[in-house]
């Protein structure tokens, strides 16, 4: 079970760029699909900042309107005829989608311009690494590996500050 996790992750990883999001989304499971999506997050807010160094300042902004019109094409979709696996696997993504919107619009208006600031840092970032073929998630300065242990098709909670707070308050 856990092989197959982590091979649909690496498998969705590297399809993402190949179609439009909202089109990939339902080539993978729920979960899948939600830590693919999670580990792009992280990638394109790198990109982003490396594209500022190299001294495109809106970078971070054209990102972040990016981001606004995937969550706006995923809502879109809950309005349409979808079955409820879909659905909640959607509803669920723009759960996450939602926050991590907040993150980069928090990291515009901090005048954030690097990888290196703490109110970056202190976000739970995903990443696939292709040398290990593991998917390892990232806080601070603390990393894990993924465990890829079966999760279904579940709810998510609301990520708020108060929530982000305590997972940073864990890895102090």
């Amino acid at each position: 079970m856990r092989s197959t996790v982590q091979r649909e992750i690496q498998e969705a990883v590297a399809a993402y760029e190949d179609k439009p999001r909202d089109q990939w989304l339902f080539d993978y499971p729920a979960q899948v699909g939600l830590t693919g999506s999670q580990v792009w997050w992280a990638t394109d807010v790198g990109i982003a900042f490396a594209r500022m160094e190299e001294g495109f300042d809106s970078a971070l902004k054209d990102y972040n309107k990016k981001q606004i019109t995937q969550l706006n094409s995923l809502i879109h979709m809950l309005l349409g005829d979808l079955t409820p696996g879909d659905r909640q696997k959607i509803m669920t993504i723009c759960t996450i989608d939602v926050h991590a919107r907040d993150v980069v619009a928090s990291l515009i208006t901090q005048k954030v311009t690097n990888g290196q600031a703490f109110a970056w840092l202190s976000q739970l970032r995903h990443r696939w690494d292709e040398e290990t073929k593991h998917c390892y998630v990232n806080i601070c300065d603390a990393q894990f590996q993924f465990s890829y242990e079966y999760l279904g098709n579940t709810n998510r909670l609301v990520i708020t500050p108060l929530t982000d707070r305590y997972m940073c308050s864990i890895c102090s």
